[in-house]
């Protein structure tokens, strides 16, 4: 009894000296002299504004140089029309697939052993060390007119590339690691531990996954669609590879922006890319918010 009492002193002892040993750090960290805190402040101040406040200030004035009435007039072109609408339905179609997969590999990662796990990782990340144009040109490769699948295609009257198909395919590749990368960590830190509960109290598979997991990782769901969402209604390097550049059928908004600016349309070019930086800012702000949401759940479930 009296060891057990003089090991609870030392490990309080020790976790003591530990708490204090962190209070000194952050002390330290608060020594630097007054003017070396503003001199970094302010360049990291100065940083953001060069780098991201004006050019959104830029392109906003640019936008409604000419008045709101041109702003809306550019917007209600037939052709902006027809690219705003594609980027939707690419955005949707490629958002909803990245769903699934991002789903199903991270509640493979998270919660099973198997052969190939670190190789399924590697797959996942690739897109992250691949460029967008060589993506593009893969999707060439495969469904071009000389392509591996090319002739069968053409027989069969079906349309991948310079078409709606081709554009999804493309966006789907460059965006499919965002839900995933969102949901394993989290689903790492949760554990199986609930799972398994459920399961032994009799619950399905399916009915465990919509009841305990798909709870506790919500906020990460809305997270990773978030992302994705906004890199694929961005996305303009694979896009442009595989669109053909075809006016009111294939042309994204980012294409869009590109030929009216191209074609010396400012106004037109810049009212497209507003639209554009408006979603960056409302992802901005929806990513801060719920950036909260799931510090606060990683908190409570230290707690």
């Amino acid at each position: 009894m009296t060891m057990q009492i003089a090991d609870t002193v030392s490990l309080s002892a020790s976790d003591a000296k530990a708490r204090a040993h962190a209070a000194a750090a952050r002390d330290n960290l608060r020594t630097e002299p007054r003017a070396v805190r503003i001199a970094i402040i302010t360049l990291a101040v100065l940083f953001l504004t060069v780098f991201v406040v004006l050019p959104l200030v830029v392109v906003f004035a640019q936008a409604f140089s000419r008045g709101i009435l041109a702003y809306l007039a550019a917007l209600a072109e037939p052709e902006a029309l027809a690219a705003i609408r594609l980027t939707l339905i690419v955005a949707a179609i490629s958002v909803g697939l990245n769903l699934v997969f991002g789903l199903v590999a991270a509640w493979a990662i998270a919660k099973f052993e198997f052969k190939g796990k670190t190789f399924l990782i590697t797959l996942i990340d690739l897109p992250f060390s691949v460029s967008p144009v060589i993506s593009g040109l893969v999707f060439v490769l495969l469904f071009g007119a000389q392509g591996y699948f090319g002739g069968w295609l053409r027989d069969h009257d079906i349309q991948i590339l310079f078409a709606v198909p081709g554009i999804a395919l493309a966006t789907t590749f460059v965006t499919f690691p965002f839900v995933a990368r969102a949901l394993i960590p989290l689903m790492q830190e949760q554990g199986t531990q609930e799972e398994e509960a459920a399961i032994s109290l009799g619950a399905s598979g399916l009915q465990t996954f919509f009841r305990v997991t798909l709870p506790n990782i919500k906020w990460g769901v809305l997270y990773g669609v978030l992302l994705c969402n906004a890199r694929a209604m961005g996305e303009f390097g694979a896009v442009s590879v595989v669109s053909g550049h075809i006016r009111g059928e294939t042309n994204t908004m980012p294409l869009l922006v590109e030929i009216l600016y191209n074609e010396y349309q400012f106004v037109a070019a810049f009212a497209i890319a507003s639209l554009l930086a408006m979603l960056a800012l409302i992802t901005l702000i929806a990513k801060t918010v719920l950036e909260r949401h799931l510090d606060e759940g990683e908190d409570a479930s230290d707690h």
